[in-house]
């Protein structure tokens, strides 16, 4: 990554404070040092990514280059928001990571027949949580390349 080029903006889709601040605090010692958005449910995740109020100031509230997506949310599921943004041109090139409890294979398998670009299950332990996401920052942030906005 070029040092003038900002680095890529993860908007994270998460009900529970809890798994908020843990995920926060294992971003921060996995070395993931990019800008976090974060919205509380799905009809939030939704209206951030049209743009709609009180999400409709791009500066404030920029198109993320990846999206972490629970799918247990209030208000629309995960699997919606996923659908959702998968059927639309503008947002369907936006890698979406679901980052769930869920170690089913059904809700597994659906994710990815909707387009999810990878499944991750949670770690129990913040240890582990934080590999996790050391190899998530090295493969989504140092490996591939990202689409561009627009």
């Amino acid at each position: 990554m070029e040092q003038n080029e900002k680095k890529p903006i993860i908007l994270l889709v998460e009900d529970s404070e809890e798994d908020y601040y843990t995920t926060k605090r294992a971003f921060s010692k996995a070395g993931l040092a990019n800008e976090l958005h974060r919205v509380k449910d799905g009809a939030e995740a939704l209206a951030y990514l049209f743009s709609e109020a009180p999400f409709d100031n791009e500066g404030v509230h920029p198109t993320p280059n990846v999206i972490l997506l629970d799918l247990n949310l209030p208000k629309i599921d995960g699997t919606e928001v996923l659908k959702k943004i998968k059927s639309d041109d503008k947002l369907k090139k936006i890698p979406v990571v679901v980052l769930t409890s869920s170690s089913d294979p059904k809700d597994i398998d659906m994710c990815y027949q909707l387009g999810a670009n990878s499944y991750m299950q949670k770690p129990v332990s913040l240890e582990h949580f934080i590999d996790a996401l050391k190899r998530f920052r090295e493969y989504w942030f140092e490996i591939i390349i990202l689409p561009k906005e627009g």
